[in-house]
């Protein structure tokens, strides 16, 4: 008889020569253990077929079922796993550690492979990124050093600047795939779910060092579709706060340079000025709307900046701000990268 190994979270899941994610491409999708591939035994639809039948027919349901599975993991053992030897040792995952997973866990294991399956599946891990991220940003050694400042001032490429000379960053407009704003959402890709932006941070958050500064940016409680877990928020609003300037010229330039497709796709930008009619007035989005138009691109920056963004703007140590009373300003001149690497170094030097 075949004995199914199971192993436990956490664990080092190195000794594995890779992790299987048996679930359908949709449950991949929306979050994952970080380099796990997907080899589904069920594909959506079948996954969704096999329910409905299991809520009136639990016999018959495993019965499909089993008949699925055995012929989806012979695709995948013709196709992905041929090239594997005999020392292939794969760690396999399902939604609980349940009848998914042990199945193709049996057949790998038949085969003479070290197979092994994660007890409690992906709903064990997704409670042990929750743990981490609570143990993460509740440590009394996390040093969050917070880069505030206005719309188009380069906050993002600061921080990149900073991760350049050798500083530690969170970039949690990068892990939510989203700038932050209206004109925020990303271009052509979309947004992760909560849960793998949860799982992403976490990620990001082993690799750091609490001994040391981490900077990030200033950001709202939501950055489009996903917000900052509830321990990161706390740790923000104690954090101390750099504020940078940049003149509006160059901030024009850079935000510019940083959305292009809304001159290449003006119409698109149209219809996202009409949400800002119940905020700005019908006037101003006409206002607005003309510019885009006529393709003045540095009029309609200008404007959008002066009489929108500066004015949704919450000055840090204001009573609705979650972030502390500013404790020191660095003025930027340009947009080009010796200016931010230079302030860069200037931020660096604060904690030296």
């Amino acid at each position: 008889m075949i004995h199914i190994e199971t192993i436990s979270l956490p664990h080092d899941l190195s000794e594995f020569t890779e992790i299987i994610d048996v679930r359908s491409p949709e449950e991949y999708a929306m979050d994952h253990i970080p380099g796990a591939i997907n080899l589904p035994v069920l594909d959506n639809e079948e996954r969704k077929r096999v329910g409905t039948i299991y809520r009136e027919n639990p016999f018959e349901a495993r019965k499909l079922g089993a008949a699925l599975i055995s012929r989806n993991v012979a695709n995948h053992l013709d196709q992905r796993l041929q090239k594997n030897g005999s020392d292939y040792s794969p760690l396999l995952y399902c939604w609980r550690g349940g009848m998914r997973s042990r199945s193709m866990t049996l057949i790998l294991k038949s085969i003479g492979w070290n197979a092994n399956v994660i007890q409690g599946g992906y709903r064990a891990f997704r409670q042990t990124v929750v743990a981490d991220l609570e143990t993460y940003f509740t440590d009394k050694r996390l040093d969050l050093r917070v880069i505030s400042g206005l719309t188009g001032v380069g906050k993002t490429r600061l921080l990149h600047a900073i991760q350049k000379a050798g500083g530690q960053i969170l970039d949690l407009e990068g892990l939510a795939n989203h700038k932050g704003s209206l004109l925020g959402n990303p271009h052509r890709d979309t947004q992760p779910t909560q849960k793998k932006f949860e799982t992403d941070l976490c990620e990001v958050m082993h690799k750091l060092d609490l001994d040391r500064p981490i900077y990030v940016e200033a950001e709202s409680n939501r950055i489009g579709n996903v917000h900052c877990p509830a321990g990161l928020w706390t740790a923000l609003s104690s954090a101390k706060v750099t504020h940078i300037d940049l003149p509006i010229d160059e901030r024009i330039i850079l935000l510019r340079e940083e959305y292009p497709h809304f001159q290449d796709e003006p119409d698109k930008l149209l219809k996202l000025l009409d949400v800002l009619v119940r905020l700005r007035g019908h006037d101003q989005v006409a206002e607005w709307q003309n510019l885009v138009q006529t393709e003045d691109w540095d009029g309609f920056v200008k404007s959008i900046l002066v009489n929108h963004y500066d004015l949704c703007y919450r000055q840090p140590g204001d009573e609705k701000s979650n972030y502390q009373s500013v404790t020191g300003t660095l003025q930027i001149k340009k947009t080009d990268s010796i200016s931010y690497g230079n302030a860069a170094s200037e931020i660096l030097e604060m904690v030296r």
